[in-house]
């Protein structure tokens, strides 16, 4: 089985991950590529790294371009993706649809309206695979065989629920009082030009963003963990800019829950992760590394516990380009499509 992709966005940074792991997915044939402003130029312009598809050009992003794919990818600013997920179904056309931007994750539609100002374009499978939903340690990989439309999660969200979900499910942690904080590597930001961005003004220095409750990943996190069985989330999230090209080391802490005893908090996290083939609890005092997931579709966890504060605290790092993005994107439509979930993502980092 070959299945053909039309990736839109094709210039930005999320949109090139997604391209460079299809390349090694044995199954997968790229098909045509689309952008915005960078129409017209080729595609080796923007991501040189590319080899096998420089000379690419990049065509106009609309409807008709991406037509006739079995799957096509949407790399695009948040508000893009409903307005031209709509006009594919206009056509007639039925791939299986990834969204890489935030436009259908949400299930509230107020939710949305909050956080992005925007009417909601509705909900889409959440692309996830190890998401706990509900009671008796099912995960979202079951929804997502046969899915036609795809949600794909927030980079940060996918760091924070890994770290904090296997005490959720179980019960162990007070969800009313959550606190996390991210070091988030300058990709996730995008390659819009401004001056913040700019290697002048990142080097050497850490920078907090959308701080006090503000990100539009507080929703996305929360109903991840009411998922995972949580009746009440209240959440301080604050990201951290800092002078990495990629990677996030998300440290979330939860009070324990009344009457747990602590001892039992690793082996609750190591179960929970036994079978999971892209998450790693660490053994015992190893502290995960943004380094060792570079490049891999892989999320690093360890769970401790501050007997003073009486917190659980977690730390997870992913690479927020392929786990985070792109390659989470690709274990959900090899989910989709029927293949091993596995297939054509790297496990191992690079290094050093």
């Amino acid at each position: 089985m070959t299945f053909s992709v039309a990736v839109a966005g094709a210039s930005g940074y999320a949109g090139g991950e997604v391209l460079r792991l299809l390349l090694e997915h044995p199954q997968a044939r790229i098909g045509t590529l689309t952008a915005h402003a960078s129409a017209g130029t080729p595609l080796g312009a923007h991501h040189p790294h590319l080899l096998d598809l420089a000379d690419r050009v990049l065509e106009p992003t609309t409807a008709q371009a991406l037509a006739g794919h079995d799957v096509v990818v949407l790399a695009l600013p948040h508000g893009a993706s409903g307005r031209l997920a709509a006009e594919l179904e206009a056509l007639g056309e039925d791939p299986v649809v990834l969204d890489l931007g935030a436009d259908h994750r949400l299930v509230d539609a107020a939710d949305w309206e909050a956080y992005y100002g925007s009417p909601h374009a509705g909900t889409w499978t959440y692309g996830l695979p190890e998401l706990v939903v509900g009671a008796g340690g099912a995960r979202q990989r079951e929804r997502l065989v046969g899915a036609r439309r795809i949600a794909v999660p927030g980079c940060n969200v996918t760091a924070v629920t890994l770290g904090l979900q296997p005490g959720v499910a179980a019960c162990l942690l007070d969800t009313t009082d959550l606190v996390a904080v991210l070091a988030v590597g300058y990709s996730g930001a995008g390659k819009a030009l401004k001056p913040h961005l700019l290697a002048s003004e990142a080097l050497g220095a850490a920078v907090p963003y959308a701080v006090g409750g503000t990100h539009r990943h507080v929703p996305e996190i929360a109903q991840n963990l009411r998922s995972a069985g949580a009746a009440e989330v209240r959440t301080s999230f604050t990201p951290v800019l800092v002078p990495l090209a990629r990677g996030i080391l998300a440290t979330a802490t939860a009070r324990l829950a009344p009457d747990v005893d602590p001892a039992v908090l690793r082996e609750t996290w190591t179960a929970a992760y036994a079978d999971e083939p892209f998450v790693h609890v660490l053994p015992e005092g190893t502290w995960p590394t943004t380094a060792s997931t570079t490049g891999a579709n892989t999320a690093l966890v360890q769970v401790a516990y501050d007997a003073r504060a009486r917190r659980v605290v977690t730390v997870t790092a992913i690479d927020n380009l392929v786990k985070g993005t792109a390659g989470g994107a690709v274990q959900s439509l090899n989910l989709a499509l029927g293949l091993p979930e596995t297939l054509g993502l790297p496990r191992n980092g690079v290094a050093p």
